[in-house]
């Protein structure tokens, strides 16, 4: 049976560009802070790499390459020159673990940060508000532009997550962002931080101009530099056209395409119920019938809590528990996603 792998939210697969990229850094194996010849020659390969993947980017700032998103949400929320920490209800586990103390902001139904709320939290000296561009559950996209002019007013930094947006979409304007390369076919464990300036955040030593400890993962940085430069699109016309039919088979079936309610949905990560059954046996079912399919953020699946995004949305409890994700990459065809509408129909 010839499996069908419906949830790059979690982990897109690797493209063969990076694949190659990352098979030359093992190559080149020195150390690129040793000051021999082999590892100046990887130093050089690391720093043209930071160059090419901010301009893939589109970011004329800084870059510090990471371990990935979590490792990078803990330098920005632990590090930054700012004072109180704010974070959207929706967040990422990995925003809200490295901020636990941090003043939650709430969310409208549709999946909108609540601007007016924002404006009067804001209020303080020089806030750090963290703020998802596209939910990893929902795949609704947050307006940056109308939050960044909040908070920047405020005299306030952002921190958005474009771990479900970079190499997809165009980067928002931020203060600092948040990168992770297994999310748009890059290899896993590599992730950078990009930020306006380095005097935003406090030097903690070691590597990455004095800003990360651990050795530099130069295999990772060519192999999410590579995946950043593929010259084709996140996703063609003929995937957006079946997303469509999908959407129409779940709203036919009674069902909920959660996308109908949002602000600004994007075609990548997808939310749907079914009229009755659980997500925990639809995600069991698709798995036996071959369909890799998720309950929400990877981080979180494992439990059988309701999940916060749908609960800071006021999404009904019941609908919540019936409600999977599925989410699209680069290799993802028309004709997978057809025969995954064929089977939820089936299974419905």
């Amino acid at each position: 049976m010839t499996r069908i792998y419906l949830d790059h939210a979690a982990t897109s697969p690797l493209r063969p560009e990076a694949r190659a990229a990352v098979e030359e850094g093992f190559a080149l194996w020195a150390n690129p802070s040793s000051p021999h010849a082999e590892g100046r020659k990887a130093r050089a390969l690391l720093e043209d790499a930071r160059e090419r993947c901010k301009r893939a980017l589109g970011w004329d700032g800084e870059l510090i390459f990471t371990a990935g998103a979590s490792e990078v949400a803990t330098l920005a929320l632990h590090h930054a020159q700012a004072g109180a920490r704010l974070v959207s209800a929706v967040e990422h586990d990995c925003i809200l673990g490295a901020a636990k103390q941090a003043e939650r902001l709430a969310i409208r139904p549709d999946g909108a940060l609540d601007l007016d709320m924002l404006r009067e939290a804001v209020q303080r000296e020089r806030p750090l508000v963290a703020v998802q561009h596209v939910n990893s559950e929902t795949g609704n996209r947050q307006d940056l532009t109308a939050i960044a002019e909040i908070v920047n007013d405020a005299g306030g930094l952002l921190l958005a997550d474009c771990a479900q947006s970079a190499g997809k979409i165009a980067l928002p304007s931020c203060d600092m962002a948040i990168v992770s390369a297994h999310k748009f076919g890059g290899p896993i464990g590599i992730g950078a931080l990009l930020l306006r300036d380095f005097a935003l955040l406090e030097p903690t030593g070691g590597h990455e101009r004095g800003y990360r400890r651990g050795t530099e993962n130069l295999p990772g940085a060519l192999g999410i530099t590579a995946a950043l430069e593929a010259d084709v699109p996140y996703l063609g016309a003929d995937v957006l056209a079946a997303r469509d039919r999908l959407a129409e088979t779940v709203r036919t079936a009674g069902g909920t395409w959660l996308a109908d309610t949002l602000s600004a949905p994007t075609p990548f990560v997808n939310a749907l119920a079914m009229p009755q059954m659980s997500a925990t046996a639809q995600v069991m079912r698709f798995d036996m019938a071959g369909f890799a399919v998720s309950q929400g953020s990877a981080c979180s699946s494992g439990t059988m809590k309701t999940s916060h995004v749908m609960t800071a949305m006021s999404v009904d409890a019941d609908v919540a528990d019936r409600t999977i994700r599925v989410s699209f990459g680069w290799n993802t065809t028309a004709e997978q996603i057809d025969a995954f509408a064929t089977a939820w129909k089936d299974m419905n």
